[in-house]
């Protein structure tokens, strides 16, 4: 056993020289190959002119428009519960149902309570009249008529109490019937119809949330808020919603396959201070959400674009190496050279790289080997790596032979 063991530790140390000593040398080997004449493979793509809108990402969370905790307004026995978990609901649909007999019993004693007080005050107007009549005529003093009209006035204030307690008695009968007071969804129900629920309940029956349409609030860097504010003064900011996946590289990395957006929504709201703590800037777009992909909790990744670049000379972003000079390409000559050419970027992701000075449209810029490559080196054109999933191409003899000849010297 323990033979065994002391193979498998020299063979892991001279496959490990082995691996060491191919990438000491293997620019040395590269050289001695461009030295030698051989053109080096490679694989070249066109720059093309196109207009380019630049997009700032940031990580979301999905908020409803609106979350609604239903909760009892008076006490008593809960009869009904009229909505399923997970229903669709509108504004006035009825949820529940509290046992609105003692509500009733107190509203019908206020409207009592209301009518004797009315027929004292019509009875006292009465008498008042027919003192102020006589205080005229001198036949009762003017003493009894002022009593008399005190009197009143006490009467009506009493019917005003009782029509106040009227409306108190109807309100609280009202929230026997507990409606929605918003469009949305239930969730889970929280009390089981007979039950004793009361208004001082920390649990509510049902939390309601506003799915159509939905918010997602994001942040941003501070820097990025010039951009942002520009892109709101401007008109109404695009945003994207994606779902929180990894971005996959297509062949020859010249080609990237992005998220499908989960819904299209509008930039509604720039936050009025830069978080001190964390240097960032909070913003808040609406989806209109029709297919309801967007559910409250989850996290997403936001696309806000700021701006459209027109007529832009753009490459794939691996095109573009970087130097002590800057950003540079290999260019592909005509005669199946390339040369190094500084040029100038601007906005770079993971899509495309814009290049503001120094390119051309329709010029080739090499996107894969130019690791190996020196300015003037003679190259072979290979054609792009397929695409993951995409059906496989035919490769002509002379890319075939090219392929085997680079695999050889790699080896």
């Amino acid at each position: 056993m323990r033979r065994l063991v002391v193979i498998a530790i020299c063979a892991a140390l001279l496959i490990g020289s082995g691996y060491w000593w191919f990438g000491v040398h293997r620019p040395a080997i590269q050289q001695a190959r461009s030295r030698r004449g051989e053109p080096i493979p490679v694989t070249v793509i066109a720059a093309t002119q196109q207009d380019v809108p630049i997009y700032l990402d940031g990580l979301g969370t999905v908020q409803a428009s609106a979350t609604v905790t239903v909760k009892p307004m008076v006490d008593g026995k809960l009869m009904e519960v009229r909505f399923h978990e997970g229903q669709d609901v509108h504004v006035g649909d009825v949820l529940a149902i509290i046992d609105p007999r003692i509500y009733q019993a107190a509203l019908d004693q206020a409207v009592a309570k209301k009518r004797q007080d009315d027929a004292l005050l019509t009875n006292a107007r009465l008498d008042l009249v027919r003192y102020q009549k006589l205080a005229a005529t001198a036949y009762t003093s003017a003493q009894q008529s002022d009593t008399q009209k005190s009197l009143v006035a006490q009467y009506e204030a009493q019917v005003a109490q009782d029509q106040a307690q009227i409306d108190t008695a109807r309100t609280n009968l009202s929230y026997t019937t507990i409606t929605s007071p918003v469009d949305g969804r239930t969730g889970i129900r929280q009390v089981d119809a007979g039950n004793i629920v009361h208004a001082a309940d920390t649990t509510g029956l049902v939390v309601l949330t506003t799915l159509r349409p939905i918010s997602v609030v994001f942040t941003l860097p501070q820097q990025s808020l010039p951009v942002v504010a520009t892109a709101m003064a401007a008109g109404t900011a695009e945003v994207l919603a994606l779902p929180q996946t990894t971005t996959q590289l297509g062949g020859a990395t010249t080609e990237i396959t992005e998220p499908t957006p989960l819904d299209h929504g509008t930039l509604t709201v720039l936050d009025n201070q830069v978080d001190p703590t964390t240097g960032t800037i909070k913003l808040k777009a609406n989806f209109p959400n029709d297919a309801l992909v967007l559910w409250p909790g989850a996290f997403v990744t936001v696309r806000l674009k700021v701006q459209t670049v027109p007529n832009a000379v753009v490459v794939p972003p691996v095109a573009v190496q970087r130097g002590p000079l800057g950003p540079y390409l290999y260019v592909l000559n005509a005669d199946s050279t390339v040369t190094r050419r500084v040029v100038t970027e601007g906005h770079e992701d993971l899509a495309r790289a814009i290049i503001t000075a120094g390119l051309r449209p329709g010029e080739q810029v090499v996107t894969d080997g130019a690791a190996r490559l020196t300015d003037q080196a003679k190259v072979s054109i290979l054609p792009p790596l397929p695409v993951p999933g995409a059906a496989p191409a035919t490769s002509p003899p002379a890319a075939d032979a090219a392929r085997q000849k680079r695999n050889r010297g790699s080896t």
